[in-house]
């Protein structure tokens, strides 16, 4: 039953690694499988309405892009035209809020895929062999989680993921533990070894040609008891320290790297200089650490003292915040890897991650100590370093200030003055922000609390109206001060500052090595651009 036309649609907002859940899909429906026609689309191609389909798959990545991801399958129903049962939604958003997916009216008869594709496919996909659906009798296939991601179909499309030339694999699914924060105890279970990574590559190398990079996905690799067999599989595929890359037909060979993407736990790391010791042995670059709050600090700090004694300086970490944590939290740990950093003569890059509950359609969850006028603010810092907190001094100072108090009075600042810091306290605006600090020095600190509690009340357009609501001439005095200027106005300064500060900012760090998604681009405002950056560190 070959030759049947199955498309294959990602949503299109931006990621950094390709849809490993389609590529798969693809090996099972491609010339290798089914023998199927596979197109693969990013977002809503009118150009696949020309064709009549025989199924179609929608995947889904983050919970908060609800809206384009709806979007998305509304247009999957109409290139089935109206065919729901022609139409298949899997992924992270889709299992983590299943019923929500369930429940809209719209989509009835769409098949909604709650987590991995682990059982025979005719099982896995929900076919109905009564109704004699396409491949329904296969219920003894492989899984299609365990097939090798077809490369071939990223060249239908012009978008470029930043990570493309790498083996994606994982050596072990699930986690031991349980964080609140955290989807994977959802969406995958206990931890549990998977198949053997070098069929893997070996199978990738054979199909597709070798890849520079190996992409490790695992969330809990230190905790496999597998560990050191893992990580000496990974020396005998090649991934050794210096390791490179030729080509055949080319001359100049490519570094190459291995990345545990979702970083390794430091409870673990810390218990025995094993683990360190063998990460070292490896194309490692960088060392991802999770510090998800002050009371992982103690293990965090023995764990890149290890990685610092075995000779690992690069290391990046992600930084939950807005999850039971304050400002003071998320500085106290940001502030640390700059002092480690100076002691150690590393280079530790953290990429603040915003707590969002994994069944939530949007981004505009506030956690208990934050403001939502400070979570904006510390979204405007992260937009004018693209997501990076450098821990090189000079730079964190400027920033975010030495101490907490600077830090403190920095999300409290205007937009305006933050996204222009150098506009203000060096260039044309230097008197009013004089005249800002004037008045915001004369506060007392109940009225800082109802400041943040005014700013956070209203949209940044009405931010015009809330003197009527001060209860202090103190306040009345400073409001004026955070009534953003029209965009328009800004277009210039901006324009100009732009270059200079990507170059400064991001000096040394590959775009390959960022992390998935910091909400750079969330707007719950109107205040700025998505792609202008705010010339902090000018």
């Amino acid at each position: 039953m070959a030759d049947r036309n199955i498309l294959l649609i990602e949503p299109d907002y931006k990621n950094k690694y390709p849809p490993l859940g389609l590529m798969k899909i693809a090996q099972y429906h491609g010339p290798n499988g089914k023998r199927d026609n596979v197109r693969f689309v990013k977002g809503r191609d009118r150009s696949a309405l020309n064709q009549a389909w025989d199924r179609i798959y929608v995947t889904t990545l983050f919970s908060f892009e609800y809206p384009k991801i709806a979007e998305t399958i509304d247009f999957a129903l109409q290139v089935a035209n109206g065919q729901a049962d022609k139409v298949f939604v899997g992924g992270i958003a889709a299992s983590l809020m299943h019923q929500r997916f369930l429940d809209e009216r719209r989509w009835h008869g769409v098949r909604f895929i709650k987590g991995l594709l682990t059982a025979p496919p005719a099982q896995s996909l929900q076919l109905d062999d009564f109704a004699e659906e396409l491949y329904s009798d296969d219920l003894s296939g492989k899984p299609i989680e365990d097939l090798i991601p077809d490369y071939s179909i990223l060249d239908q499309v012009e978008y470029r993921y930043p990570v493309r030339d790498a083996y994606f694999a994982y050596t072990s699914r699930g986690c031991i533990r349980k964080c609140h924060f955290c989807g994977v105890p959802k969406l995958e279970g206990m931890q549990r070894d998977t198949d053997s990574l070098t069929a893997t590559v070996r199978a990738i190398d054979e199909l597709y040609g070798p890849r520079k990079d190996l992409i490790l996905m695992d969330n809990n690799v230190v905790a496999s008891p597998r560990f050191k067999e893992i990580i000496a599989e990974i020396r005998d595929l090649g991934f050794t320290p210096g390791a490179k890359l030729l080509r055949p037909g080319t001359r100049v060979p490519v570094q190459r790297r291995v990345d545990f993407n979702q970083g390794v736990d430091a409870r673990i790391l810390c218990k025995d200089k094993m683990y360190l010791r063998e990460l070292s042995s490896i194309a490692l670059r960088p060392l991802r650490i999770a510090f998800d709050h002050l009371g992982v600090r103690k293990p965090y700090e023995q764990a890149v003292r290890y990685a610092h004694e075995f000779g690992l300086h690069e290391l990046s970490n992600y930084m939950l915040y807005n999850f039971h944590d304050g400002p003071d939290d998320l500085f106290e740990r940001m502030r640390l890897n700059v002092t480690l950093n100076e002691e150690l003569g590393i280079r530790i890059w953290s990429f603040p991650m915003r707590f969002q509950p994994t069944d939530r359609p949007d981004r505009g969850h506030i956690g208990d100590k934050w403001t939502r006028f400070q979570l904006r603010s510390m979204q405007i810092i992260l937009q004018a370093t693209h997501g990076v907190v450098s821990g090189e001094p000079e730079f964190f100072k400027r920033a975010f200030g030495d101490t907490f108090a600077d830090y403190e009075r920095i999300l409290a600042m205007p937009h305006d003055i933050i996204f222009n810091r150098e506009y203000y306290e060096n260039g044309p605006g230097r008197a009013e922000f004089t005249d800002f600090q004037r008045a915001f020095n004369r506060l007392s600190e109940t009225d800082r609390a109802e400041l943040l509690g005014l700013l956070s009340s209203r949209d940044p357009r009405h931010f015009h109206t809330l003197r009527d609501d001060a209860d202090s001439d103190a306040l009345r005095a400073v409001l004026p001060f955070y009534v953003p200027r029209p965009k328009e106005e800004w277009l210039t300064v901006w324009q100009s500052k732009r270059d200079a500060v990507s170059a400064e900012v991001n000096s040394g760090l590959a775009e390959e090595e960022r992390v998935e998604d910091a909400g750079l681009d969330y707007e719950d405002t109107s205040e700025t651009p998505d792609a202008v950056m705010a010339p902090i560190a000018a």
